[in-house]
């Protein structure tokens, strides 16, 4: 008796499906992973870093105590052209007071843009937002860009 050998290949398995991880709110995964935020001290000014779900800081250096904005509420950071101090202040303010020298400072978004009439041709220019100076595409001429006493001045929109 002569038995032949089929031609026989292997079926792939499929692997079993690893079971989905269980769900963890973020303010109780971000307290179990040790995570920080940070603000300014009322104070003194320094930088502090506190525990998520915190509602208060008292700083180290000064002994202030600072209150911690609501959950979700988003903050930003400039540095006050008096003084050169970080300032901290909550996202979509348009100017902010420095607390130790009381400049009133502007506090644009990054993702906005200026326009200035050129100095030379008087061509509309766009630029980012805080640059000091201009080039025209036109003439080449450079414009100052900042506090202006001519007729023209920079007018600031949000390009979203």
């Amino acid at each position: 008796m002569h038995l032949k050998a089929k031609n026989i290949m292997p079926v792939p398995l499929a692997p079993y499906p690893t079971p989905p991880a269980p769900y963890t709110p973020p303010a109780a995964a971000a307290a179990v992973n040790g995570a920080q935020s940070q603000l300014v001290c009322s104070g003194c000014r320094n930088l502090l870093l506190y525990p998520v779900g915190a509602t208060s800081v008292c700083c180290a250096v000064c002994n202030a105590v600072t209150a911690v904005p609501p959950p979700g509420t988003e903050m930003a950071q400039l540095v006050c052209g008096g003084c050169h101090t970080l300032l901290m202040y909550i996202r979509g303010a348009t100017s902010v007071q420095c607390s130790c020298c009381h400049t009133v400072n502007l506090a644009l978004e990054a993702n906005q843009v200026a326009h200035v009439n050129c100095g030379n041709c008087r061509m509309l220019l766009m630029y980012q937002y805080g640059a000091r100076s201009v080039k025209c595409a036109v003439c080449n001429f450079v414009t100052s860009v900042g506090v202006s006493t001519e007729f023209y001045s920079t007018r600031i929109i949000n390009v979203n």
